[in-house]
């Protein structure tokens, strides 16, 4: 299992663009994918979890991977969500 914090920099937060990005990315690796945020814990995986989480810009979350492929995973994730997740 592996982690690391990463602040979300999206202006408008994880809203439902950025949420299919982060999923899509997420559901490219056999790893079990989670992050924790203030209140919670999400499915990275889930566009209905990372919406519900209601992270929004300068947010700080962590990613936890864990399975197979977790490093290349948590690795991608990080970098895909510090790029802006295509915004």
């Amino acid at each position: 299992m592996v982690s690391k914090k990463v602040t979300v920099k999206n202006p408008t937060g994880l809203h439902l663009r950025p949420a299919g990005i982060l999923c899509n990315e997420a559901m490219k690796y056999q790893s079990q994918i989670t992050f924790v945020y203030d209140g919670g814990m999400a499915n990275a995986k889930s566009v209905l979890s990372v919406l519900g989480a209601c992270v929004k810009c300068g947010n700080e979350i962590e990613l936890t991977c864990e399975g197979v492929d977790e490093q290349e995973a948590l690795d991608h994730l990080v970098a895909a969500i510090d790029s802006g997740l295509g915004e």
